[in-house]
């Protein structure tokens, strides 16, 4: 190949007048001398350039090779991984109807579906459109149209988005294992069968980890949280992807909106099928789990060993009591005659005492009689407002002391009146009897009339 490339000289621009840099210029190193290498020609264009040379290739021919070693080395690497037979059925399908295919196996992922990753996703397409590729099968002479590829195309939309692929796992029917039946649990392994079934339930749960069916060995408290977990199982299933396709026009609406309610119903239907299917699932299990049994004997032979218990400890709680209210009933009969003899004392005391209170009260009475009640006899008859106010200071007296006060009070003016003392020493008794009670506000000064103010009380 000749390349013709055209030159042109131009002229150096003048250096500015106040360029100065010949002037101040200052050397501060040498150059190194130089080193001669060997160049070898390196690199991918160099090797397509030796591979076209070596086989006599055009650019071409060396290209379109290239692609289909590319192709076979793709279809070889991929192989051992995403292999499956494609059904005859499934490369005539209808593009329109994409809903009812299945967008695991039109990409080869059947053994993996819910749990293959992005990237094999991406490999899968990329292998079956290096197969199906509407160009190619025109390049083979094939007279096919390009159905299936769309198919490819529409499986790879949907897996490749989260939200649309959460929708169509949703409703996966290839990926759910059926429970086995009544007759295949009690015949089989009871662990190998329904494990797997509670394995592919488990792809729809909110709360992870899910907790697994475990063994025979399991303990009480790990079989309790299994079925506990199941029992209130909280699944992101939602069954959007079976809805009807909703008109997009806008001049439709009311056919849009009865379209919509009639999806939320459906959805709402299948959601509460599936909780009852799900429930039911899970009863069964429960009632094919040998370990419930075998717990419930447990927790049976437990409870009988604890009412056995229970009666023994009753029978014996009940010698004990009635032992125990005998000596109670002759404790009680002792302590009732200690009681009934003490009564009797402290009757006869208290009696005592009530008779000396009345003789002490007496005395008082007495006492202020015998004063005159503090009044002159020169003013003649004592007036009943006067009597009436000594007896209420003395009543008052009487009420607020107690009964060694009132004996002692008693006794001094006994004493005073035996010696023929005069009213003033005998009022002084009595104020002596007043003063504290005021001081220490058991009376106020308000309540008296006659004893209010220390001193005679002669009117």
């Amino acid at each position: 190949m000749i390349m013709a490339t055209n030159q042109a000289s131009l002229p150096l621009l003048p250096l500015p007048e106040e360029w100065t840099a010949e002037k101040d210029f200052k050397a501060i190193g040498a150059l190194t001398a130089a080193t001669k290498r060997n160049i070898e020609p390196v690199g991918r264009h160099f090797l397509a350039y030796a591979r076209r040379k070596r086989h006599h290739r055009t650019f071409s021919e060396d290209e379109r090779i290239q692609a289909q070693e590319d192709v076979k080395k793709v279809e070889d690497d991929e192989s051992s991984e995403i292999s499956e037979p494609e059904d005859a059925l499934m490369l005539q399908r209808e593009a329109k109807d994409w809903k009812g295919q299945d967008h695991y196996a039109v990409l080869g992922l059947s053994r993996y579906r819910h749990q293959a990753t992005a990237e094999q996703i991406k490999r899968a397409h990329r292998k079956k459109v290096l197969r199906h590729h509407p160009d190619k099968k025109a390049a083979a002479g094939s007279t096919e149209d390009d159905s299936f590829f769309k198919c490819i195309q529409k499986a790879t939309e949907i897996l490749l988005d989260p939200v649309k692929r959460r929708q169509f796992d949703s409703v996966d029917e290839n990926a759910n294992v059926d429970p086995p039946t009544k007759r295949e649990t009690v015949r089989g392994d009871f662990y190998a069968l329904w494990a797997p079934v509670f394995a592919s339930e488990g792809r729809f749960s909110k709360a992870l980890p899910v907790p697994g069916l475990g063994h025979a060995d399991s303990s009480k408290a790990e079989v309790e949280a299994f079925y506990n977990f199941w029992y209130n199982f909280d699944s992101w299933r939602s069954f959007e992807y079976e809805d009807e396709d909703v008109p997009d026009d806008n001049e439709n609406r009311d056919q849009k909106r009865f379209v919509e309610r009639k999806n939320n119903a459906a959805r709402k239907k299948k959601k509460t099928e599936d909780t009852a299917r799900l429930r039911k699932l899970v009863d069964d299990a429960l009632s094919y789990d040998a370990r419930i049994k075998r717990f419930r004997q447990l927790d049976r032979a437990s409870k009988d060993a604890r009412r056995l218990e229970k009666e023994a400890d009753s029978k014996r709680a009940a010698a004990e009591a009635a032992a125990a209210k005998h000596a109670a009933a002759r404790a009680q009969q002792a302590a009732d005659d200690a009681a009934r003899a003490q009564k009797a004392d402290d009757k006869k005391t208290k009696d005592a005492a009530k008779n000396a209170a009345k003789k002490n009260k007496r005395v008082l009475k007495a006492a202020v009689k015998e004063a005159n009640y503090w009044h002159r006899p020169a003013d003649g008859a004592v007036p009943p407002a006067r009597i009436d106010a000594v007896l209420s200071d003395v009543e008052l007296l009487m009420a607020t002391v107690d009964l060694d006060e009132l004996a002692a009070v008693a006794a001094r003016l006994s004493d005073l009146m035996a010696a023929g003392a005069e009213p003033d020493a005998l009022h002084a008794v009595f104020q002596l009897a007043f003063d504290p009670l005021l001081a220490d506000g058991r009376l106020h000064a308000a309540q008296l009339k006659v004893f209010a103010v220390p001193g005679p009380a002669t009117a």
